[in-house]
């Protein structure tokens, strides 16, 4: 019973690390994309005519 256990503790920690790990790459992904999206707007804000 207490094999059982700590097999279901252990994948369950992997798991919950794989996943960490993976929105972690993605949250900075996306931080990064912002920011360079957000400098070229800034960049190009004369060249637009309202």
């Amino acid at each position: 019973m207490n094999e059982k256990i700590y097999n279901t503790v252990s994948s369950a920690g992997a798991g919950s690390l794989v996943i960490g790990i993976i929105v972690l790459a993605t949250g900075l992904a996306t931080g990064i994309l912002m920011i360079v999206n957000g400098a070229r707007l800034l960049r190009h804000k004369s060249d637009i005519m309202i």
